[in-house]
């Protein structure tokens, strides 16, 4: 966990804000707070079971499990599915990763011997960008280029991050939203935002600029295992971190919503 809130928006404005190509984008968030009647009743955080097809990421450190957002990001789970079944993923690896934010993976070029095209790679494709989800700590989202040169925010057709960032005090996300209006009047979190940084962990900064298509919702201990890996001063693993097989599943799994 940062120190304050502070570091944590100036280490986002420091780094190259998971872009496919490394260019800076100011990666803010335009979004009114919600506003519910007076006599609506308190959402609460609740454990949902379920069976439902997920994917898994097989890696030396354990399994990751990521239930997919098929409703709100149906070309991104479409088109993970595709090169989830075509093998794409199998043998890349996480080439960046960043303790206390995220880790990411996706890049076919990582399966080369040389480490400097890293992040760079692709299928020669963008997936139209489809945001709606907020990026609490598990989820699931894809890379894109910035938006000078992308201003549509279309996503990269394979590069992917698993958010990582733990819980926020309430103090630093009210810093947080005071440093940020300074880029953008409107920024706001809705309480469910709020509740959620605040319980669960995550990276509010990045809400609104990139698609979030699902969470991880076994294996977030894996997850912090490999964000922890040394690394080089371009955030890449000095060892690699091999996606050993990436596969569709049929299991039970628990989820946290908000009802």
């Amino acid at each position: 966990m940062f120190k304050s809130i502070f570091r944590l928006s100036f280490m986002w404005m420091s780094i190259s804000c998971l872009l496919v190509l490394g260019s800076m984008n100011s990666c803010s968030q335009e979004k009114k707070a919600e506003t519910l009647p007076q006599d609506a009743p308190k959402k609460q955080m609740v454990k949902i079971k379920s069976t439902k097809e997920v994917a898994v990421i097989e890696t030396k450190f354990g399994k990751i499990v990521l239930s997919l957002y098929e409703q709100d990001a149906p070309q991104h789970v479409a088109n993970f599915k595709k090169l989830i079944q075509s093998g794409f993923y199998n043998g890349t690896t996480f080439h960046r990763v960043i303790q206390n934010f995220m880790i990411q993976s996706g890049d076919p070029n990582s399966k080369d011997n040389d480490p400097m095209n890293d992040g760079m790679g692709g299928p020669g494709y963008t997936v139209p960008a489809e945001i709606k989800r907020y990026h609490k700590r598990g989820a699931l989202a894809a890379a894109r280029q910035g938006d000078q040169v992308n201003p549509a925010k279309a996503s990269s057709g394979s590069q992917f991050y698993i958010v990582q960032n733990g819980p926020i005090s309430l103090d630093q996300l009210k810093q947080l939203e005071m440093s940020m209006r300074r880029q953008k009047p409107n920024f706001s979190l809705t309480q469910e935002q709020i509740d959620t940084y605040a319980t669960l962990g995550g990276t509010p900064f990045l809400d609104n600029e990139y698609t979030v298509f699902g969470e991880a919702v076994m294996g977030l201990d894996v997850v912090d295992q490999i964000a922890a890996v040394a690394k080089d001063a371009r955030d890449r693993p000095l060892e690699n971190v091999v996606v050993e097989k990436v596969y569709l599943d049929t299991m039970e799994v628990e989820e946290t919503v908000w009802k």
